[in-house]
């Protein structure tokens, strides 16, 4: 379908277990005809102003892409990209380190970080890694405050998960998937995994705006736990598969692994979102699906006290964990100010402006192509 408002996702996110970052073949695929522009240089070398740059052209051309948010500072990109036209521009360094594996047949590099004074960046050697080492136990400390309130809601997840009647979740799942998409399997399906909510330091953040702009249609799961919507989505994911749907699968940033939060099909416009006091569905939705129907509920009833103490005590490690996430932000400022102050950025602007017209160049060839 078309999307007529801008769609934003995460390219990774803080988890109990550090960053949690999804690999480069889910951002473009090297045989598939793909030709991603990536981005060499560190903290405040001007990769999100150049990627804006890309945007900002693009929409000048009519072209509509998607924006990868960093969570480390959401008002910041980690990459442009344009699905139709096999095109993207990615922010490659750590911690989402991407190298070329087809050079020159897929990737070009952008090399941003020759622009840096030697003379000048040596001077503040010693206050750049000072910066650095607060950063990095920053973000350690985020991890750590995550950690503990996984683990919290985990027990929560798992004193439902004793009460969830899985029978009735595939039975539904099904019924569902057949009202969409009727029962006859159709090639094309495939799935794709972005971080539609992140800890932040603006907040516990859900860029639910991104699946409105793409589906129309939003069924939610009210789920204060996480074990009955984690289950009916794994049940779901399939039978989207099996129907021909290109699906972004969002998992929890508190669970990576194994915990989904949000399914979206953009082909049918239908979205299927988990709502719960981190991320709440305030807005009208075509349908909303209750965990109760799926659960033994007076035998959770018996723990009510358990779990309400455990999800009050993990409300306040994430605020601790957002406060080390702005502490963490602060500290990688005064890294990109060093730079910024260490640059030659009329160099910058000279490489800035061979990739960009390469990238147009390239673009406007493939719209001609599909007739754009």
């Amino acid at each position: 379908m078309p999307i007529t408002e801008p769609v934003c996702f995460f390219f990774g996110a803080n988890t109990p277990d550090g960053f949690y970052g999804f690999h480069q073949t889910d951002l473009y695929h090297a045989r598939d005809g793909w030709v991603a522009f990536l981005i060499k240089s560190g903290a405040g070398t001007g990769k999100a102003t150049f990627m804006r740059r890309v945007r900002q052209a693009m929409e000048e051309r009519g072209i509509a892409g998607e924006s990868v948010l960093c969570s480390s500072d959401p008002d910041s990109l980690d990459a442009v990209v344009y699905h139709d036209l096999r095109m993207c521009v990615i922010d490659a360094t750590a911690p989402h380190v991407i190298e070329p594996i087809a050079y020159g047949e897929c990737e070009q590099l952008v090399p941003f970080g020759c622009c840096l004074k030697p003379d000048i960046a040596l001077q503040n050697t010693a206050a750049w890694f000072e910066a650095a080492d607060a950063c990095a136990a920053s973000h350690a400390r985020c991890c750590r405050f995550l950690s503990a309130a996984a683990g919290l809601l985990e027990n929560n997840r798992r004193l439902q998960e004793a009460t969830v009647r899985h029978d009735k979740i595939e039975k539904a799942a099904k019924q569902l998937a057949f009202r969409e998409w009727g029962t006859r399997p159709k090639e094309g399906g495939t799935v794709t995994r972005r971080f539609l909510s992140a800890v932040t330091p603006q907040g516990a953040m859900c860029l639910f705006d991104t699946a409105t702009a793409l589906c129309p249609k939003v069924y939610v799961l009210e789920d204060t736990f996480g074990a009955t919507s984690s289950a009916f989505l794994k049940a779901m994911l399939p039978l989207c598969v099996r129907a021909g749907q290109r699906v972004i699968a969002c998992p929890c940033p508190l669970s990576p692994a194994d915990k989904l939060d949000h399914l979206l099909c953009p082909d049918s416009g239908v979205a299927f979102l988990t709502s719960n006091p981190h991320h709440h569905v305030d807005f009208p939705v075509y349908r909303r699906i209750h965990a109760a129907r799926f659960t033994e509920g007076r035998a959770l009833s018996s723990k009510k006290q358990q779990l309400r103490f455990n999800r009050r005590a993990a409300d306040d490690l994430l605020y601790e964990a957002v406060q080390s996430a702005v502490d963490a932000k602060a500290h990688h400022d005064l890294m990109e100010a060093r730079h910024t102050a260490a640059m030659d950025w009329e160099r910058w602007e000279t490489i800035a402006d061979d990739a960009l017209g390469q990238f147009l160049s390239i673009a406007e060839a493939r719209m001609s192509k599909v007739g754009r």
